[in-house]
C-alpha cells in the first residue's frame, strides 16, 4: 500500500489491515474528536426521545398534586359520629348497599324525606327539594360539592376488591343476558327504549356504572350467540364458567379491557375520592387517567380517600355483614329515630309542604311505583333487590314507637325476603347463558394468575379496603360495648312489656316479695312486744 494511501487513512480515522494476506479490512479506529461528537449526538437523541414522556409525567404530577391539595383542606370532624340534617349514603356498587336502603333506611325515612333522584334516580339537584333528609346514590364523593357540607353526614360500605370485581363481572353479564330473549341486538335495544319511554321508573341502563357495563356485555353476548349459530356450535370447550369464550366474555379478557380499567379497577377509591367518570369535578378525567398511567401518583388519591373515610359517620364491611348491620342499626338507625322523634311535629308540616311541591318532579316518586320489563331486561341489582319489588312494609307508614330492637327485627325479616327473591331471579337470568353458572364454587376454578392480575390492577382499592377494615375495628371497639348494654336494656323492656307470660311471672314474684316483707314486719313487731314484757 502506498505511503500516500496510509497518510490518507490516518487523516480520515480509518486504517486498512491485511487479513490472511488477502483482502483488506476496515478497522474502526475512531479519532477522539469524532468519538465526542458521536457521544453528544447520542445524548441529544435520547434527550429528545425522553422529553415527551418526562414532560407528560411532570404535567400529570402537577395536576394530581394540585387536585389533592385542594381536596385535603378539611380537618377531621370532631363530631363525625353525630348524625347531621342530611344523610348521604355513598353506595359503592356490589357492596350490598341496596339491602341497607330497603331494609333499614326505607323503614326510617318516609318517601317525602327522600331527596329527588335519590339512589337510582340519575343525578340529584338540591334545588328541587332543599329540605330532604336522605340521599342514597351511586354518585361519587364529588356530590358533596352540591350539598351543605357542614349539615351532611356520609356513610358507605366497602367490600373485598377481589370479590367486588367478580361480582361486577357477574352482574353486568347477568343483566345483559336478560336481553337474550330477543332475536337480535337491534330488537333488544328497541324494546328497551320503548319500555323506558313509557315508564317513569329508572332502569339499570340509566345507572352508573351499569349504563356503561351492561350495554358492553349485551353487545358481546349477542355477538357470541351469533357466532355459535354461524358455526353451528352446540357445545363448549371449557367447563370453567369464567372462561367459556363461546358463551360469554372470559374474565381474563374482561378485566383487561379499557372499559374495565377505566370504570371497575380501583373503582371504590376513585368513588370515595370523587374521580369516577361520573364525577362533578372538572379535572376528574385528567387526574384519574394520570393515576392510571403513573401508579406512583396513586398515593395522592389514596391519601384523599382515606381522609374522607375518616370523616364519615359510618363505614361498614360486606364481609362482616351481621356486625356491620348491627352497628349501622345502632350507630345510624338510633340517631335517625331520635332525630325524627325530636322534630316529629315540625317535620309533619314540612313533609306535607315538600310532598306537595315534589309532585312537579316525576322522578321523585317512591321507587315502589316503578314498572319493569316483563322480560326483566331492565331489572335492578339482582344480588341485592330490584326497585320494582315492593318493600315488606309500606315505606310511608312509619312506626312512631320504632326502637333499634324493632328496626333490627324488621331488617332480618326484610333481608330474608330479599335473598329469596335475589336467588330466584339470578337462577332465571343465568339460564340464558347456560352452561355458564357463576357461583362461589365456580370461582375456585379461576387460575391464580388471573386472581393475581385482578389484585395488581386494584392496588389502590386493596390499600383503601385495609384502611376501611381498621376504621371498622375502631368503630367496633368503641361502640359494641354500648350496643350490648342497649340491647340488654331493650330485651328486658321487651320481655317486661311484650310477653304476657312474663307479666304473670313478674306479678307472682311481686306478691311473694310483698308477703315475705309483711312476714318480716310481723315477726319484728312480735319480738319487740316480747322484749317489752
Amino acid at each position: 500500500m502506498s505511503t500516500r494511501s496510509r497518510k490518507s487513512e490516518q487523516k480520515s480515522g480509518w486504517s486498512w489491515k491485511e487479513v490472511d494476506g488477502s483482502c483488506p479490512e476496515i478497522c474502526n479506529v475512531v479519532n477522539p474528536s469524532w468519538m465526542g461528537l458521536i457521544w453528544d449526538v447520542f445524548l441529544v437523541s435520547n434527550l429528545v426521545n425522553a422529553s415527551p414522556e418526562k414532560h407528560e409525567f411532570e404535567h400529570c404530577e402537577r395536576t394530581v398534586k394540585k387536585w389533592a391539595s385542594s381536596s385535603l383542606d378539611l380537618e377531621v370532624k370532631e363530631d363525625k359520629h353525630k348524625l347531621q340534617d342530611l344523610l348521604f349514603f355513598l353506595h359503592v356498587p356490589r357492596t350490598g348497599g341496596r339491602t341497607y336502603f330497603h331494609c333499614f333506611l326505607k323503614k326510617l325515612y318516609s318517601s317525602s324525606l327522600e331527596c329527588p333522584r335519590s339512589y337510582d334516580k340519575l343525578r340529584f339537584d338540591p334545588r328541587c327539594k332543599p329540605n330532604c333528609r336522605l340521599l342514597v346514590t351511586h354518585d361519587d364523593y364529588s356530590m358533596m360539592s352540591k350539598l351543605p357540607r357542614e349539615k351532611t353526614s356520609v356513610v358507605t360500605i366497602f367490600r373485598n376488591p377481589l370479590d367486588r370485581v367478580f361480582s361486577t363481572y357477574e352482574f353486568s353479564i347477568e343483566v345483559a343476558s336478560r336481553f337474550l330473549v330477543h332475536p337480535n341486538l337491534t330488537s333488544a335495544k328497541q324494546m328497551a327504549l320503548r319500555i323506558r319511554s313509557k315508564t317513569k321508573g329508572v332502569s339499570t341502563l340509566d345507572i352508573w356504572p351499569w349504563k356503561y357495563l351492561v350495554p358492553w356485555m349485551r353487545e358481546d353476548l349477542f355477538a357470541r350467540r351469533d357466532a355459535r349459530k354461524h358455526k353451528d356450535l352446540d357445545y363448549v370447550k371449557d367447563n370453567d364458567s369464567y372462561n367459556m369464550e363461546e358463551i360469554v366474555m372470559p374474565l381474563h379478557e374482561y378485566i383487561n379491557d379499557p372499559i374495565a380499567r377505566d370504570i371497575i379497577h380501583n373503582g371504590a377509591t376513585f368513588q370515595v375520592a370523587g374521580l369516577t367518570n361520573n364525577s362533578y369535578v372538572s379535572e376528574a378525567h385528567d387526574v384519574r387517567h394520570c393515576v392510571q398511567k403513573y401508579q406512583t401518583l396513586g398515593e395522592f388519591v389514596l391519601e384523599v380517600a382515606k381522609k374522607r373515610l375518616d370523616n364519615m359517620l359510618y363505614v361498614g364491611l360486606t364481609e362482616d355483614h351481621k356486625e356491620s348491620a348491627t352497628m349501622f342499626g345502632n350507630m345510624v338507625g338510633a340517631q335517625v329515630i331520635s332525630q325524627l322523634m325530636a322534630s316529629s311535629y315540625s317535620m309533619e308540616g314540612a313533609a306535607n309542604n315538600i310532598s306537595e311541591q315534589s309532585t312537579s318532579f316525576p322522578d321523585s316518586k317512591p321507587e315502589n311505583s316503578h314498572h319493569e320489563d316483563p322480560n326483566n331486561s331492565t331489572g335492578q341489582e339482582a344480588n341485592e333487590i330490584d326497585s320494582a319489588i315492593p318493600s315488606t312494609e309500606n315505606a310511608d307508614t312509619k312506626n312512631e314507637n320504632m326502637t333499634v330492637g324493632a328496626l333490627m327485627k324488621s331488617y332480618e325479616v326484610c333481608i330474608s325476603s330479599l335473598r329469596k327473591t335475589q336467588s330466584r331471579r339470578r337462577i332465571n337470568s343465568l339460564k340464558a347463558i347456560s352452561p355458564a353458572n357463576f357461583s362461589k364454587e365456580a370461582r375456585l376454578q379461576v387460575p391464580k394468575m388471573v386472581l393475581q392480575q385482578i389484585i395488581s390492577l386494584n392496588s389502590l382499592d386493596i390499600e383503601l379496603y385495609k384502611y376501611a377494615q381498621d376504621i371498622f375495628a375502631k368503630q367496633h371497639k368503641h361502640f359494641m360495648p354500648k350496643l350490648y348494654t342497649t340491647d340488654m336494656q331493650e330485651s328486658i323492656f321487651d320481655i317486661s312489656y311484650g310477653n304476657p307470660l312474663w307479666k304473670v311471672v313478674s306479678l307472682v314474684i311481686s306478691l311473694v316479695f310483698l308477703l315475705l316483707l309483711m312476714f318480716l314486719i310481723v315477726n319484728a313487731k312480735r319480738r319487740t312486744s316480747k322484749l317489752k314484757i
